[in-house]
């Protein structure tokens, strides 16, 4: 049956209420973590271990969910993220010892995200759209935004209300009745059910060539496997680049808040500059998406990244002087600016590795993503904890800014296949 519109808006929107409630559904975790301290008394270290646990699934998890995206497409690995995460959810009530924890939200709901989140549907969403990649995606991945101020306060509601085994059992049943059955709706090409990417027509013979989009037909031409990538210099550029990117990400979030209030801001300001960095980040992800389009991803990762350089530079100011103009700066770069990586991180490696092996190709990169991740918020705290103040760990997040920035140019995925918006230099 044809539709009236592209398909490829179906795919978005089912990954809009996928990314919604799967990433969200595991960023609960900081709002079961005080209940379930105040019911175990266990350290705060072992307790917490279990998300950061996680990460370390995501990372091992990560490639082979690449090479599953490969061999058997996205419906496949999305309904396997949804029986992992639904079931680490249903399971945690259950628990009495700490390691029932790790293997719950630690194990399951950790594998279980990579599938859901951004990982996993970076992996098939650039297949879909070519001239408006960058704005698909930042659309899809702006559901994390949309489920943050309307999963998070229903989860809080339910813990106050009924327990933090209630939460879980509620989120692993909604998981189940939402994401199972939209998620078949899902292919991993346009050529799948017969279309073109952007819902262009099949070209007639009497119509023009359309215009390529390889700027460099040798590179191309490369039927790019996850050796050969790994051979390449501008692999190890990406890895270094998107380290950086997810080491600034996290090592603000997670101590941003700590630090306002340690410096004597007020909770509320703290949990307000949380909550409006989110907001910002929905509408900062769709328009940057759509810039990159127009202008490159590489001006639109250096954009990103000097968003987390000034939010930094603030989050130092605010030392010195307690002003919510600075305040108000640090929120809009980190969220306006600084969320547009998620939306062009699945575009950059596509452009450069496209083929029937990309899913392994990014999700070997991803591994590198995840480390990052995992070691920013660590290296900020221990540099803290040495130093007694966040002065030298913001310092060197604004280094590892400007690496990042720079290792993505070094990449260029632009001097392999031009964005829509830089066409006229190919044809010129």
């Amino acid at each position: 049956m044809r539709l009236p519109f592209f398909y490829g808006w179906i795919i978005i929107a089912v990954t809009f209420v996928t990314m919604a409630i799967g990433v969200n559904a595991r960023t609960a975790f900081s709002l079961l973590f005080p209940p379930i301290l105040s019911e175990f008394g266990w350290d705060r270290g072992v307790t917490a271990g279990a998300f950061s646990f996680g990460f370390v699934v995501s990372g091992i998890a990560s490639p082979l969910i690449g090479r599953l995206m490969d061999r058997l497409g996205p419906r496949s690995v999305m309904e396997l993220g949804v029986v992992l995460m639904a079931s680490g959810l249903l399971l945690a009530p259950l628990t009495t010892q700490p390691w029932h924890l790790y293997l719950t939200i630690g194990v399951l709901v950790g594998a279980g995200s990579v599938c859901l989140g951004y990982s996993g549907q970076s992996l098939f969403l650039p297949n879909w759209f070519i001239r408006s990649r960058g704005l698909a995606i930042g659309l899809a991945f702006a559901g994390v935004g949309i489920g943050s101020m309307t999963l998070l306060p229903w989860v809080q509601v339910m813990i106050e209300r009924s327990g933090w085994r209630t939460a879980c059992t509620a989120m692993g049943l909604l998981i189940v009745i939402e994401l199972a059955p939209i998620n078949l709706l899902l292919r991993k090409r346009p050529e799948d059910l017969g279309l073109l990417a952007d819902g262009a027509a099949a070209p007639s013979a009497s119509a023009p060539k359309p215009v390529s989009n390889i700027v460099d037909p040798e590179w191309a031409s490369i039927d790019w496997t996850l050796p050969r990538a790994l051979a390449t210099s501008r692999f190890w550029w990406l890895a270094v680049g998107y380290f950086g990117g997810l080491y600034i990400w996290y090592a603000v979030q997670v101590h941003q808040t700590k630090y306002l209030l340690d410096i004597g801001f007020s909770p509320a300001v703290g949990v307000w500059s949380l909550g409006a960095v989110s907001f910002l980040g929905i509408p900062g992800q769709i328009f940057l998406g759509h810039l990159s389009d127009r202008i490159g991803r590489e001006w639109v990762w250096a954009i990103s990244c000097a968003g987390f350089a000034i939010c930094l530079a603030a989050l130092m100011a605010l030392a010195q002087v307690h002003s919510m103009a600075l305040i108000y700066l640090m929120v809009f770069a980190q969220g306006a600016l600084g969320y547009g990586l998620t939306s062009i991180m699945g575009a950059v490696v596509v452009e450069i590795f496209q083929g029937k092996h990309y899913g392994s190709i990014f999700g070997t990169i991803m591994v590198v993503v995840l480390a990052g991740g995992a070691a920013g918020p660590f290296v900020t705290g221990v540099l803290h904890d040495t130093t007694g103040n966040y002065t030298l760990a913001f310092a060197i997040g604004i280094g590892m800014s400007a690496l990042s920035a720079l290792a993505v140019w070094f990449a260029s995925p632009g001097k392999v296949r031009a964005v829509a918006g830089r066409l006229h230099r190919v044809t010129g």
